[in-house]
């Protein structure tokens, strides 16, 4: 099982560099917004030193937005291990509610929140198309030969 630490300050290069090759840039898109991962708290999953999951997040309010997510080993808990350790972190900080953003294409992300307990609660059609002009390498099509255009917001309450 691979191990889960708070990432550091030193860790933003490689944070950025993982972001680059998972994300298509050094920085994240979402809801028009664009994050940068000095701004981003997070754990990592390594195994012997090799990062094999990520998570992101910031705290605003009483409300904690899971900003990225990444397992690179699926089916061995390294996802769910994750998000606890956000929403432990949430619970800590006071918050009432987490949060994320998918897209319209991710049917495997959906059926991964909402078996973490996770609730859709609002669709943003066209948000994907507009955050194209923050980072216009989203591509057009997605998952399966799904038009790659909405985003849908899902939350766990805390």
């Amino acid at each position: 099982m691979a191990a889960i630490r708070r990432l550091t300050q030193a860790d933003l290069p490689q944070l950025e560099q993982f972001w680059e090759e998972h994300w298509d840039a050094p920085f994240v898109v979402a809801h028009e917004t664009i994050y940068y991962p000095h701004q981003l708290s997070g754990f990592v999953a390594e195994d012997d030193s090799e990062w094999v999951g990520l998570i992101t997040y910031m705290h605003s309010g009483r409300s904690t937005e899971i900003v990225s997510i990444n397992n690179l080993r699926e089916g061995q808990g390294i996802g769910s291990t994750l998000i606890a350790a956000v929403v432990e972190e949430a619970r800590l900080h006071g918050s009432t509610r987490v949060w994320l953003i998918t897209t319209n294409d991710n049917m495997h992300a959906l059926r991964f929140y909402q078996r973490c307990g996770f609730a859709l609660v609002a669709v943003y059609p066209g948000a994907v198309n507009r955050a194209r002009l923050l980072k216009p390498s989203i591509p057009l099509i997605g998952f399966d030969g799904i038009p790659l255009r909405d985003e849908i917001e899902l939350e766990l309450l805390v």
